[in-house]
This record gives C-alpha cells, structure tokens and sequence, in this order.
C-alpha cells in the first residue's frame, strides 16, 4: 500500500500572526491548493505547485523545529481528505494542532483535539456564498470563528451574523473561544475598525497580523 503524501507548498517556524495564538511560537505546514479566490488573499503562490511529501516527510520536517505548536494551513486543508489523517499523525505525536480554514468545508471530521480558527466570510471576499454554516455545530470551546473586514459593509454584515447565529452567547457559555475580528491588510483604517467595534460594543477580538508586522506584507515563509 502507498505511503498516504500531501502537496505542501512550505513548512516553516515562525511567530503565529493570527487568533489567539498570537505571539506564540508555531511550526506552519501550510498545504497546496484551495478552490476559492478571495480577493484579498494573501497566499496565492500556495494555489498552484508545491512538493509532495509523504506524511513521515511532513513529520520529520516538523520535528526539525523547537515549538510543540503547528498550524496546518494553506491554501485551504480541508479540500484534501489527507489533511485529517495528518493533524491526527501530529497529535498522536503529541503536538498541539490548529488548523485554519476557510470555513467552506465540513469540519465535523477533524479530532476533537484540533483547534479550528475558521473564517466566514464576509461579501469583501467575493466568496460569502461558500460559506457551510452547518460548520458553526461543530465548533467547540477550543475553536475560534474569524471575520476578515474588507470595509464598513463587511463589518455590518459580520455584526448581523454574530447576532443571528449567536455567536457572543457561545462566546460567554464556553462555546467558542473567540470571535476574531481582523482587517484587510492596508484596505481598512484600523482605527475606524476599532471604533465601530467599540461604539457597538462588540464582543470580539480585534487583531492584526503581527507576522507583517514584524517582517513586511510581501514576507514568504514567515
């Protein structure tokens, strides 16, 4: 029988930019392919390319590195069915596991040890239409739901989706861990973001990216 491989684009160690991991030293294995085309995506070099590894490949290049936290990312890892073998590979190995995803595919597979930072999309994107809400079910209090904020119209739709499905109560019943609020990179004022979160009394997490803040915009691998 073939050695289970997936197409990786890069495995790196950095500082996690994102969530509430944020600051946190983490190894990303960051898969290759996504079928959406969000129009402030920031990761077009992972569409196409990559190498193949096998899973054994993936985990020895994971372990060359000192965190014991890894993100697989992409691209988007759950349009691979041999990213859920992998995330239970590296928790097996004793890793704590984040995943982040797009929010377009089903999530209810995964462990329940990994922790999903899922996105819903908001209309900026060009792909709100993809969003599975049936995902929101299967979210629990290790799990983050993220809103990237494109402009003023993206923002008042995030606040009608928290309100519709309850998101801030499965925030203060241990539902969720976070609602994560995140600006389009260099599309928003970041100081308006703020103050519309803080005029509604929003209960999310504002967040920046700390990795392009630390190492530029246009930074790869990092």
């Amino acid at each position: 029988m073939a050695e289970p491989f997936l197409r990786i684009t890069e495995i790196f160690h950095s500082i996690q930019g994102e969530s509430t991991w944020a600051g946190v030293p983490c190894t990303f294995v960051r898969v290759t392919g996504c079928p959406l085309r969000c129009t402030w995506c920031d990761t077009e070099y992972a569409f196409h390319g990559g190498t193949r590894m096998t899973f054994k490949e993936i985990l020895a290049e994971v372990a060359r590195h000192h965190s014991r936290v890894v993100e697989v990312t992409g691209g988007e890892p759950l349009a691979h069915p041999g990213v859920i073998p992998l995330t239970e590979h590296l928790l097996d190995a004793g890793y704590t596991v984040l995943l982040e995803t797009s929010g377009a595919f089903d999530v209810a597979p995964l462990d329940d040890r990994v922790h999903k930072i899922m996105d819903l999309k908001c209309p900026g994107s060009g792909e709100v239409e993809k969003n599975l809400y049936s995902n929101l079910d299967h979210l629990t209090s290790r799990d983050e739901v993220k809103f990237v904020v494109k402009d003023r119209a993206d923002y008042e739709w995030a606040k009608s989706a928290i309100d519709s499905y309850g998101l801030d109560q499965r925030i203060s019943d241990g539902g969720l861990r976070a609602l994560l609020m995140s600006p389009v990179w260099g599309d928003i004022d970041l100081q308006d973001l703020a103050s519309w979160i803080l005029e509604d009394g929003l209960p999310v997490r504002f967040q920046v990216q700390v990795h392009k803040l630390i190492w530029g915009a246009e930074a790869t691998g990092v």
